[in-house]
Order: structure tokens, then C-alpha cells, then sequence
């Protein structure tokens, strides 16, 4: 849900006559400092129903979307980021005047909407989404058998209408008909799914808050496996059946998402979410994502066997970035940091390095005159949003700096805090900062600014200190190799 918006009225909408009112234009931007032209103001999104077509050969896409949203203001006209080619437009079950410029649906209703009020907004559209270009980028990928929406920051806009920043959080249904013998994979609980005159549709539904980021779809031949984790919820893992020697090591890393899940809640808190799974796509994706409620991961992870410590990323990404996600891209250690640092602690849990030993031997590899150094964590700007080093190592460290500070029952009490009170919501690095104080009763700003905001390499304290600046001499864990390969694939992103 959109965050600091106005109240939710009920009742009925009262809307004026066309051309009445004194309702003004949403904005176009919701101000992300990083990506500018994001998202609209002026309403907020509740839920998409998302009832879609698709041909793989050719790339082609049809269907309408209809969107339940609530006004934030008295509203004249008000735009959604979407690059595809509407055909109509109903607000209210009434004709809207529309036209599309710059990946933006630009929407006049036939009466001024008025603020705190319920709107249904109805969009059928077509298109090729492999043939749109939103702010310099082609984000939908077409396969030799299907399709991939999966990317960050922007996926949506490439085949549904969404006010595109995850400030404005919804539920989804995501209905999608392929061809017979066609698979079509998105987040949460499959629904049901039934074939008709040689289509198949599917029938997704996520009914908790979800970024438009992390909503995506998987179209392709999957072998799909559904079984049911100890806790009760639906697991879904899919495969792509070109996958080839790669299969067995990607199923050995997935099919433990319920116990990385189970162990990762021990020290983080409930998982947020309704179902679990993961997604191995044959080609098209070159690193992983977090979407919601079911990872997708590159099999470039699995190449040397398989690989638990992306999907303790990932799905430590299901607390950090979709549960408790970004008030703007600036704050983007809050996912990668911690994501991160959910791998050191299960190299730790695993006997495979300590939190310690990982701190000492990334805090050597590289010297203080590199320029990762100059990148500040909290605030990498766009072209650093992915830097390995910079966001997800530093990340890390900057953690594991706090957890030695405060010690371990206050560090964890900080974590689960956090996630407690951020559920579903949007978060920044300075709410973070004020909450460890808050909770540890220690001074622990300077510390994380040094290690967030401070450009250069940061002095740790002796007991904390690597026993040398020279990185040979510091003790490698055994999962540094995975780590530093999984860390270099999971940043290629951008």
C-alpha cells in the first residue's frame, strides 16, 4: 500500500459531472531520486486482476487489467507506467479518454474523481513486450519457448498497467492462458487451472502486499513439483525441462527452500507469506531475483552443483526487500546487505565459516585505495545500486560491525523488531539506524554511518580488526568461493 496516503473513506464515490469539480492531474513521478519517471500519485493501488493471453511464437500478448485503487486527492486525470498499447479504458465502468507518451497510460475520466474513494479501473491492451523500450531499457526477455518478466527495478510496466515503484504495494491475480503443454508460472498459490480448445490457463493468486517489481511470469516448459511444506503451505518448485546436466544440482539448492525458510524464520521471524517455491528458467536470466513467494534463479548457480547460499539470499529477501521494502532505491542495502549477511550467518550455521572469518576475509581482499571503497552503501547512487562489493559485501560487514557492537540478543532482537514492525511496508536506512539504538541502548549512529554514508575504507577495533592487511594471511572459509561467485552473478544484473 502507498505509503503516507490519505485515509480510505467508505462509501460510495461521488463523482461530478464531466468537467466539473475542482479535481487536479495526478503527478507522474512518485520523486525516487534514482528512477525519476517511476510511478504516479493521486490514487493508491489495492489489487491487479491481470487476465492475460499469450502466443510464445509470436511474443504476443492481449488482455485487460483491471485495477482496484483508492483516490488521494481530487483527481482529474491520473497516469499509470505502461508500455504496451492500450485499446480502451473504463474508469467507473464509464469511457475514459486516454493517450500514452514516455511509458506513460495518461488517463481523463468522464468525471472528476473525488479524494478517498474506491475506483475500478478496466485496460485492454496488446502488444510485443520484447519490442518495448521503458528508460533505455528491454526488460521482458522472449525464449525459444517462452517468455520471462523478471527483473528489478522495472518489470511491470512491460506487460500490465502499475504504478511502478514499491511504494504503492497491492495484491495480485494473475490469470494467463498458453498453449496446451505450455507452462505459465507467477507468484503465490496456483488457484486452479483448466484447459479449453487448445489453451491452458493459469490461475495465480498473491494475497498479501507485493511490490510490481516482484511480481513476474514464467512461460515455458517446466517441470513443475508441488508438495507441501511442514508448516503447512503450498510449495511450488519448477524446472526448466532443457535444463540438462544442471537439473539434479538446481532441485539438491530448491527443494531445501522449506527448511532454509523454517531456519531463516528462527531468526528473522514468521515468514510473511502465503506460499514457498523457486523457478530454474533453461536461458534468458542471467542472475537471480526474489519475487515474491517464489525466487527465480539463473542456472548459471548451479553450473558446479548445487548451491544453497543463493537460496538463502533469495528467500532472506522474502523478509528483506518484499516484506519490509525500499521507501526509494537509495536504500537498497536494507535488501542486499541483509540478504547477504542471511549467507554468512548460514556459512556459520553450516560450519563452513564464521560471520567473523567471512568479515575479516572481505574486509582484506580488497585495499583501502580501491574505489569500492568510495561507493557509500547507504546511498550507491543508480549506476551502484548492484555493486557487489559496495552493497552486498560492505552490506554485510556494516552488520556484522552492529552485531559485534551490541551483541547477539540485541542484534537479533533488532532484526525480528524490524521486520515486526516494517511488515509489508516501505522502510529507510535512517528508520533502521534510530530503531538499533532504540533497541541495543547504545550509540550505535556513528557506526553505521561510518560504514554506510562514509566513503573510504572504515578502521574496525582491534577485537573485531582482520589480523592483517594482507588478505593471504587471513583464514578463507570454505563458502567463500560460493559466496564470492553467487555475489558476482546476483549483481550482473544491472
Amino acid at each position: 500500500m502507498l505509503v503516507a496516503v490519505a485515509t480510505m473513506a467508505a462509501g460510495v464515490l461521488l463523482a461530478a459531472p464531466a468537467g466539473a469539480g475542482t479535481g487536479s492531474a495526478g503527478g507522474q513521478s512518485l520523486g525516487d531520486p534514482y528512477y525519476p519517471a517511476d510511478g504516479n500519485t493521486g490514487y493508491d493501488v489495492k489489487h491487479y486482476d491481470l487476465r492475460l493471453k499469450y502466443q510464445p511464437g509470436a511474443d504476443q500478448l492481449s488482455g485487460t487489467a483491471t485495477i482496484l485503487a483508492t483516490t488521494t486527492q481530487d483527481l482529474s486525470s491520473f497516469s499509470f507506467d505502461f508500455g504496451l498499447t492500450a485499446k480502451s479504458v473504463l474508469v467507473n465502468n464509464r469511457p475514459a479518454q486516454f493517450t500514452s507518451k514516455d511509458a506513460k497510460l495518461l488517463i481523463t475520466p468522464a468525471a472528476t474523481l473525488a479524494k478517498s474513494t474506491p475506483i475500478t479501473v478496466v485496460v485492454e491492451y496488446s502488444g510485443v513486450p520484447s519490442e518495448v523500450t521503458i528508460q533505455g531499457e528491454k526488460d521482458w526477455v522472449k525464449t525459444p519457448d517462452g517468455a520471462l518478466a523478471v527483473q528489478e527495478p522495472h518489470i511491470a510496466a512491460f506487460w500490465y498497467p502499475a504504478n511502478d515503484h514499491p511504494l504503492d504495494k497491492a495484491t495480485y491475480d494473475v490469470s494467463i492462458a498458453v498453449p496446451d503443454g505450455t507452462e505459465a508460472i507467477s507468484n503465490g498459490v496456483l488457484a486452479s487451472k483448466s484447459s479449453k480448445a487448445g489453451w491452458t490457463r493459469w490461475n495465480w493468486r498473491s494475497t498479501k502486499p507485493q511490490a510490481t517489481y516482484l511480481t513476474f511470469l514464467t512461460i515455458g516448459h517446466y517441470d513443475i513439483r508441488s508438495s507441501t511444506a511442514p508448516n503447512g503451505q503450498p510449495v511450488i518448485t519448477a524446472y526448466h525441462k532443457d535444463l540438462g546436466a544442471s537439473t539434479d544440482a538446481a532441485a539438491a539448492s530448491l527443494e531445501r527452500t522449506p527448511e532454509i525458510l523454517d531456519w531463516e524464520s528462527k531468526l528473522f521471524g514468521p515468514y510473511p507469506f502465503e506460499a514457498q517455491g523457486g523457478v530454474v528458467p533453461a536461458t534468458g536470466i542471467g542472475f537471480a531475483l526474489e519475487d515474491q513467494t517464489r525466487p527465480v534463479y539463473s542456472p548459471k548457480f548451479f553450473a558446479g552443483g548445487s548451491n544453497t547460499s543463493v537460496v538463502v539470499h533469495e528467500n532472506a529477501h522474502q523478509w528483506f526487500g518484499d516484506s519490509v521494502s525500499v521507501a526509494n532505491w537509495r536504500n537498497i542495502w536494507l535488501n542486499e546487505g541483509f540478504a547477504s549477511y542471511a549467507e554468512w550467518l548460514w556459512s556459520e550455521a553450516k560450519g563452513e565459516g564464521t560471520a567473523q572469518e567471512l568479515f575479516d576475509y572481505y574486509y582484506n581482499s580488497k585495499p583501502a585505495s580501491d574505489p569500492s571503497w568510495q561507493i557509500p552503501t547507504g546511498d550507491p547512487g543508480p549506476d551502484g545500486q548492484f555493486n557487489s562489493f559496495a552493497v552486498y559485501n560492505r552490506g554485510a560487514m556494516a552488520l556484522h560491525q552492529l552485531r559485534l557492537a551490541v551483541g547477539d540478543d540485541k542484534f537479533f532482537e533488532i532484526i525480528r523488531t524490524w521486520t515486526a514492525q516494517q511488515r509489508y511496508g516501505n522502510a529507510t536506512n535512517e528508520q533502521f539506524i534510530a530503531l538499533a539504538e532504540k533497541v541495543s541502548g547504545k550509540p550505535v549512529y556513528g557506526l553505521l554511518s561510518e560504514w554506510l554514508f562514509t566513503k573510504g575504507r572504515p578502521v574496525v577495533a582491534a577485537k573485531s580488526a582482520a589480523r592483517s592487511f594482507a588478505a593471504h594471511t587471513v583464514t578463507v572459509p570454505k563458502s567463500v568461493a560460493v559466496l564470492d561467485r553467487t555475489h558476482e552473478i546476483l549483481a550482473s544484473q544491472h
